[in-house]
């Protein structure tokens, strides 16, 4: 088994914090990047209703996975949201870390607040976003790019406008979860992974992907410093998808990397204390609703 050393991560007492270089586990740990926790009031579906536990801690810690990034489910109220995901947080603050959910519509103009109190109230060390909400925002982006908080994006298979805002926002880590789409969609998780092979701060993430070889070719063209290990518990299992990895049959440093490293690394860089000053991107993220398919449906595209 490999022992590493986790670059100014120190994961303590008070749970993970920013500091100087320490090392954390005997081995190198194992970290699900992508759990849901806490109840929804959607009652729709376990995506907006409630996201316990208990057989997920179960079958996490049978499956030898050493800490897990926990955020919301879908809700219509994220404040209240992450508040309860900070409480499961704080009791258990050497097994949990906390990403700040945010909508990008309904949250509009006070992002900036939810992310700061976030931060420094909850000691979040992320942001998690999705587009069933809405699509990622300038707004939601600037945060990050203050904070240095990585932020993970489901797109839902809309991958294009990934172009736009890893371009725009370079010094933010955007963490793509399911090769794109959740839903299975090839056609988005292909065209995905060209993306993700040529931006540098594009990650994705394993949970939920069922077409292997796409996966394996994600590593190979991309490398195993762009793949973070997640579940997307409680709802799947993280010793199943732990085994996706495993039969990646990496080497033991793209191990490393896959199942924790990755994730260590992206938290390690955020800001604790004060934001950095806001850095003016080039240009425009695209609207909520693109332009042409408007003029095309009125049959105005000259």
């Amino acid at each position: 088994m490999l022992r590493w050393i986790v670059p100014v991560v120190r994961w303590g007492p008070n749970g993970l914090s920013i500091g100087d270089w320490c090392s954390v586990w005997a081995d190198y740990p194992v970290v699900d990047c992508h759990c849901h926790a806490g109840t929804g009031d959607g009652l729709t579906g376990p995506w907006d209703t409630s996201a316990p536990l208990r057989d997920y801690l179960r079958r996490a810690s049978a499956a030898r996975i050493d800490g897990t990034v926990l955020f919301a489910p879908f809700s219509s109220d994220y404040a209240l949201a992450n508040a309860e995901v900070a409480r499961i947080v704080a009791a258990r603050p050497r097994r949990f870390v906390g990403f700040a959910f945010v909508h990008p519509e309904r949250d509009r103009g006070r992002v900036a607040e939810l992310v700061s109190h976030a931060v420094r109230g909850y000691r979040f060390l992320g942001i998690k976003a999705h587009r069933h909400d809405g699509r990622l925002t300038r707004e939601v982006c600037a945060v990050a790019d203050r904070w240095r908080l990585p932020v993970i994006y489901d797109v839902m298979g809309d991958v294009a406008p990934i172009e736009m805002f890893a371009g725009q926002y370079p010094r933010v880590a955007f963490v793509i979860p399911h090769l794109g789409s959740f839903a299975d969609d090839w056609r988005a998780q292909r065209a995905f992974i060209d993306v993700l092979a040529r931006h540098p701060n594009v990650h994705t993430d394993t949970s939920g992907v069922r077409r292997f070889d796409l996966l394996v070719e994600a590593v190979r063209r991309a490398g195993p410093h762009k793949v973070l290990f997640g579940s997307d518990g409680p709802w799947l299992h993280p010793g199943v998808e732990l085994a996706k990895v495993h039969a990646l049959d990496l080497t033991a440093e793209a191990m490393r990397l896959v199942l924790g490293g990755n994730v260590l690394r992206l938290v390690a860089r955020v800001r604790t204390g004060t934001p950095l000053p806001a850095h003016p991107p080039a240009g425009r993220l695209p609207a909520d609703t693109d332009p042409w398919d408007r003029l095309v449906r009125l049959g105005r595209t000259d």
